[in-house]
């Protein structure tokens, strides 16, 4: 009997568990700053964000650009083979020209 008394005092209540509880976002502080996980931010955080977005789209434009230019060229260079090879075999003739 004396042991069940001293668990239950040891043990706290339901009660005195329920006056500290606190939220997240108490805990975390008022700055408004969102988790690592994701969220909306301050007005900061999200011009920050959006100005690296911004950045980073204009590089792939500009690398898209090059690669286009350089598909064309190729494409070019292609047209200009493939033109002086049917130059090539409209002289040698034979039956198939």
């Amino acid at each position: 009997m004396l042991r069940t008394t001293f668990t239950k005092l040891a043990r706290p209540s339901t009660f005195s568990r329920a006056t500290f509880t606190t939220t997240a976002r108490a805990m975390a502080g008022e700055t408004g700053a969102p988790p690592k996980t994701g969220g909306q931010g301050d007005a900061f955080q999200r011009r920050e964000r959006a100005s690296e977005d911004y950045a980073i789209r204009q590089r792939e434009k500009e690398r898209l650009l090059e690669l286009k230019k350089k598909l064309h060229e190729q494409q070019a260079h292609l047209k200009q083979l493939s033109d002086h090879i049917d130059e090539i075999t409209k002289d040698q003739g034979g039956e198939h020209n």
